[in-house]
């Protein structure tokens, strides 16, 4: 059976208010999911342009009306008005705008973080530092320890690992089975909070291996998405137990910190072009290299 995803928009994941809407937004996966309450009087040219700037509303919005209308203008003078169990694809370029005395109340699946200005397309790449995780003989582990025994030890390694990510700025995406994916601001953080996850996952004899990649990535909801984030995973898959490997320009940017690397050569990625230079971050930096 596929998985299934659930939410309800009456507990969301985020609440955003801007003058005279409200919208709750629920993640399910890729897919952002809102509904808007649109107040009597609003127009996005009012109440959403000071904020945001643009002459029009630059968002595509699929969605349904629940209650209310909603009524668009567009550049060339032309109008639409939607009502109650209307369902719409609203193209780029527009004025929405609450009509007569009765709020709005909408549902979208397509152009919801994107109307106010969240990031949206190209706006949402961004430069991060990517820490991929993952328990090494995780499965014959499982099997020596018995399902209930392996989920409550799995269950104490990831609570520190937590602890560790709040300690050092990451921000965790998702947990990919034993592993973990997260995203630091700065590649020595990444770096500190590699060596105290294995220093933890030591503590509890679980060996791991760890990569730690620089690049853009895509922002969709909480998730990351691209290029960037497959070549972080096989950097990790290509670490031995307990190694952190790290890419070339991971090294280069965090040097400067004193942090101590060995060079572990060149390697082949299945699906990636040319070669890829790789080093094991070995040794924090000692007293005298340390920085505030």
């Amino acid at each position: 059976m596929a998985e299934v995803l659930r939410k309800s928009l009456d507990r969301p994941d985020e609440v955003v208010e801007f003058p005279g809407v409200r919208t709750e937004l629920v993640e399910l996966g890729d897919l952002t999911v809102g509904r808007m309450v649109n107040d009597v009087g609003w127009r996005w040219s009012k109440d959403i342009k000071p904020t945001v700037g643009g002459e029009w509303c630059q968002a595509r919005h699929v969605g349904i009306i629940l209650s209310g209308r909603l009524g668009i203008d567009f550049p060339d003078g032309t109008s639409v008005v939607f009502e109650a169990g209307d369902v719409f694809d609203l193209p780029p370029g527009h004025d929405g705008y609450t009509v007569g005395d009765e709020p709005c109340v909408q549902v979208e699946w397509a152009g919801i973080r994107a109307f106010a200005g969240f990031p949206t397309g190209i706006r949402s790449r961004v430069l991060a530092t990517l820490l991929f995780t993952d328990v090494v003989g995780s499965t014959e582990l499982a099997t020596s320890l018995g399902d209930g025994r392996w989920r409550e030890l799995l269950s104490r390694y990831f609570e520190e690992v937590r602890h560790e990510l709040e300690r050092f700025g990451g921000r965790e995406v998702k947990t990919t089975g034993d592993g973990l994916l997260a995203t630091f601001d700065g590649s020595a953080r990444a770096l500190h909070c590699a060596a105290a996850i294995r220093r933890r996952a030591g503590s509890h004899d679980l060996g791991v291996r760890i990569g730690v990649h620089v690049g853009e990535v895509e922002l969709v909801g909480e998730d990351v998405r691209g290029v960037t984030v497959h070549e972080a995973a096989r950097i990790m898959a290509a670490a031995g137990e307990d190694e952190i490997l790290v890419s070339e320009l991971t090294r280069a940017l965090a040097g400067a910190a004193g942090l101590v690397f060995e060079d572990r050569g060149t390697h082949t990625f299945k699906g990636f072009d040319g070669e890829w230079q790789l080093y094991a971050f070995v040794a924090e930096p000692g007293p005298e290299h340390v920085r505030s």
